[in-house]
């Protein structure tokens, strides 16, 4: 009865469309792809007009960045340039070798020797392009030839927990052959644990601008006052993140006789705007081509009903088996579903998201990371910033409901010159999301090819694991309220249920 059920939905799905339902693909209805270029035109200008009271001496300011525009757009930098040729000390180039850093990125490249003059600079870098150690190694740099003080030398400011932590590993691995401390600041961690890590005086302080603001304010005898440099990363999703307040008082409180770099995937007018307020006669360095996906990366979509979009994933998975996967997700709930789905079947996933504490979101990041588990179930959180080697395959179970999320989340495989696979569930509900999407990149995605006939085989035990996932989602929820101890869910209750038979 099931498979009559599915065989239904599938024909459903491949032969509807005229009477408004299901579509032959995510391509129906061409004419009605919205206007991405315009949308986004309108999108600014909204914003543009909100800031113009900020906005003074425009005209100045244009002028200025097209000059500086003009000069870090020079191509002519030398592909072949060590990092010696860059200029930075010795045994920072030393410390590059050791971690393997055979030559310098083209971000680094082109900006590094920028910041070396002096200069402060904005850095504009596709996601995997090595923008941490494009701004770190000038900061270890000029902490290596000060003399004197040198306690709370620089400010990173990181929009995510996970992104602040490896920012710390990358200054940590560079600085170590000179000595450098280093503290994060973030939430989810003991306040008075991180003010006793801030006693003694680290040279670098990356932090979360919300966990900042409490600690200048909060905690006795902290301040920012010699401060030398601040680094602003992935500016534009601090922005949209709503963290302008926080920056506005952290701003308020250090030198204005600083250093400044601001680094970001896209150039909004949120960002120009932050510019304006805290660079002063930056140089602008882009490298990266406006929504642009690597050539490296193969990006292809599956088609499938709503109501089975869980059998497809499972078969995913199987035809794919092997490789290493990140699932992206539009929710906390869909996570949780889709991992204890995975775990019921015999897969070895872990999930990461919001609602969960800063040390089991660590746990399930190391446990991917080591490679003990293959496969990380994930939100938003895990689609930037973060520099996890090795993932094969990024799997959009959920489509992005904005476009440019979608750059991101494949962004997290095909690095640093790999290739990798982006493969993007759409159900009839998501067709206008999905040509968005294909309008943003540019290209038409190919359909990855299914055999329903194997399908449908998953049914039952599909519909079962998804029934366990429920209850054991249930059941989990009842613990917390009734304990009060539940810290925020990296997988459920272990060893309640019994394993179901592999999918496999």
């Amino acid at each position: 009865m099931k498979q009559n059920m599915l065989k239904s939905k599938v024909g459903k799905a491949g032969k509807a469309g005229k009477n408004g339902g299901s579509a032959v693909s995510p391509r129906v209805h061409q004419k009605k792809r919205p206007d991405v270029e315009k949308e986004e035109e309108e999108e600014e200008l909204e914003e543009e007009v909100l800031v113009t009271d900020q906005a003074t001496d425009v005209q100045d300011d244009e002028h200025s960045s097209s000059e500086q525009a003009d000069g870090a757009s020079d191509d002519d930098a030398d592909e072949n340039a060590t990092f010696a040729d860059l200029g930075l000390a010795e045994v920072l180039c030393e410390a590059c070798a050791t971690l393997k850093f055979t030559k310098p990125t083209e971000i680094q490249r082109r900006s590094i020797p920028l910041a070396l003059q002096g200069k402060d600079v904005i850095g504009l870098a596709e996601t995997g392009s090595g923008k941490t150690a494009a701004f770190a190694l000038p900061v270890l740099h000029d902490l290596l030839a000060t003399k004197g003080k040198k306690e709370f030398f620089a400010l990173v400011l990181a929009p995510t927990r996970e992104l602040a932590f490896q920012i710390r590993q990358t200054f940590n691995a560079l600085g170590s052959p000179i000595g450098l401390k280093s503290a994060v600041l973030v939430g989810g961690i003991d306040m008075t644990t991180q003010a006793i890590a801030l006693a003694k005086k680290p040279h670098v302080l990356i932090a979360t601008p919300g966990r900042l603001v409490d600690h200048l304010e909060n905690t006795k005898g902290f301040h920012l006052k010699a401060l030398r440099y601040l680094i602003m990363d992935e500016a534009d999703r601090m922005l949209n993140m709503d963290y302008e307040k926080e920056l506005d008082k952290i701003l308020a409180v250090i030198p204005r006789e600083r250093r400044t770099f601001l680094f970001s995937a896209t150039m909004t007018s949120k960002v120009g705007k932050l510019q304006r307020a805290s660079l002063r006669d930056p140089v602008k360095v882009e490298v990266n081509s406006k929504y642009k996906t690597v050539d490296t990366l193969i990006q292809r979509y599956m088609f499938v009903p709503q109501k089975f979009k869980d059998c497809y994933l499972i078969y995913l998975m199987n035809q794919l088996r092997g490789n290493s996967f990140i699932i992206f997700c539009s929710t906390c709930n869909n996570v949780m579903k889709a991992t204890l789905v995975l775990r019921d079947l015999g897969f070895d996933a872990v999930c990461l998201h919001g609602q969960m504490s800063q040390p089991k979101r660590l746990g399930a990041l190391a446990k991917f990371t080591s490679q003990s588990h293959t496969i990380l179930v994930a939100t938003d959180v895990a689609s930037r910033g973060l520099d996890i080697p090795h993932v094969d395959v990024v799997v959009n179970y959920d489509i992005p409901t904005h476009s440019k999320d979608y750059i991101h989340r494949v962004g997290r495989t095909a690095r640093a010159g790999r290739s990798g696979h982006a493969i993007t569930i759409a159900t009839q509900y998501d067709v206008e999301l999905f040509q968005r999407i294909e309008a943003l990149i540019g290209k038409k995605m190919e359909e990855y090819p299914t055999e329903s006939s194997q399908v449908l085989q998953l049914l039952e035990r599909v519909s079962d694991a998804q029934r366990n996932a429920i209850n054991e989602m249930k059941e989990l929820n009842d613990n917390k309220r009734g304990a009060r101890g539940g810290g925020g869910g990296s997988g459920g209750a272990r060893g309640k249920k019994p394993k179901r038979s592999s999918a496999h």
